[in-house]
C-alpha cells in the first residue's frame, strides 16, 4: 500500500464494516472469528479481531442482530451471531444508500456524468 493508504481505509471502514457484518449474516448464522475470517481475509475491511468484537456487542445493543451460545467440537463454546428483523431492514437501507454513494463517487472520480 502506498503511505496514506491506511488512513484513507480507516475513514471508508468506519462507516461501511458494520453493514458488512450485517451482510454476512443475511443467509445465516456466524460466530465471531467465522465473521473475522471472511471480512479480514484481505486486510482491506477488517485489520485485527480487536475491532470487531466491540462492533457486534454494539450491533447486539442497537437490535440489529442477537446471539446464542453453542457447544464447539473443539474447544469452548461459540458465540454466534444471526440478524433480527430490524438488522435486515437496516442491511437493506444501506445497500440502497450505498449504491447512490458509490455510483456518485465513481462518477466524480472518472469525470464522468451519473
Amino acid at each position: 500500500m502506498v503511505p496514506g493508504d491506511d488512513a484513507i481505509l480507516a475513514h471508508l471502514r468506519r462507516g461501511s464494516v458494520e453493514h458488512c457484518v450485517l451482510a454476512l449474516l443475511r443467509d445465516g448464522e456466524a460466530y465471531g472469528l467465522d465473521i473475522a475470517a471472511r471480512l479480514g481475509h484481505d486486510g482491506v475491511l477488517l485489520t485485527s479481531e480487536g475491532t470487531l468484537y466491540p462492533l457486534l456487542s454494539r450491533l447486539r445493543k442497537q437490535g440489529l442482530v442477537t446471539t446464542s451460545w453453542r457447544e464447539s467440537p473443539a474447544g469452548p463454546p461459540r458465540r454466534y451471531y444471526s440478524l433480527t428483523p430490524e438488522g435486515h431492514d437496516a442491511l437493506a437501507r444501506f445497500t440502497t444508500v450505498w449504491a447512490r454513494f458509490r455510483d456518485a463517487v465513481d462518477s466524480t472520480l472518472t469525470g464522468s456524468p451519473s
